[in-house]
């Protein structure tokens, strides 16, 4: 079989919804793709260098769903769309979040739709350092969030059983826990009520630093 970079990071993203990303391996990948392993190391000298390309395709083509699905000129709409495409994005792969964490992306086509989203951000007030960083806090929130959601669903509607809520309870005193004791339902269950809140708060504090 003959193989180019293009199919063997497709292959990867399969087998990484198959085996994790801990059990990844180049050599798992090669048979997978029925090639000898120095064939895949000429193309990848290192997982890392694979999983910088994984996480580059993962990214570009989910590119359009950081976006407003329709025009808008309101800059929370943007900050919340790419918070909420960024985290479809990583839940639609085994260990998603952990496999962009610390990551360097080998092409710009993720930076072009960053870059655009940012100029919205200037345009409605924000200094160039506040958009980035805005932008950069709910990227690196959602990364994070994206890989505490995984741990506790490796898969959709699975949860793992490290994370039962109710057996974290027993292990707390009532009367010396009595919020972390009900602060499990808040952390382990409806992740996605929990972003939205966590995005709103983030945007509320962002529009105290625009003028008037």
């Amino acid at each position: 079989m003959k193989v180019n970079r293009d199919i063997i990071v497709q292959a990867a993203l399969r087998l990484l919804d198959e085996t994790g990303l801990e059990d990844l391996t180049l050599r798992k990948l090669a048979q997978t793709l029925d090639i000898q392993a120095p064939t895949l190391y000429w193309h990848f000298k290192s997982k890392d260098a694979l999983i910088d390309e994984m996480a580059t395709l993962v990214l570009v083509d989910g590119a359009a769903n950081l976006m407003p699905g329709e025009p808008s000129d309101d800059w929370r709409v943007w900050v919340s769309s790419f918070g909420q495409g960024l985290r479809r994005t990583l839940l639609g792969y085994r260990d998603g979040g952990r496999m962009i964490a610390g990551t360097r992306l080998t092409n710009t086509l993720f930076q072009e739709t960053a870059e655009r989203i940012g100029g919205h951000l200037t345009q409605a007030g924000f200094t160039t350092r506040q958009a980035v960083t805005l932008l950069s806090a709910v990227y690196t929130f959602t990364v994070s969030f994206a890989i505490e959601e995984q741990a506790v669903f490796p898969r959709p509607g699975e949860r793992s059983p490290a994370y039962d809520i109710d057996m974290r309870k027993t292990h707390l005193d009532p009367d010396a826990f009595p919020l972390l004791r009900e602060a499990g339902d808040v952390l382990f269950d409806r992740f996605d009520q929990r972003f939205d809140e966590s995005i709103d708060l983030m945007l509320r504090g962002a529009a105290t630093l625009l003028p008037g």
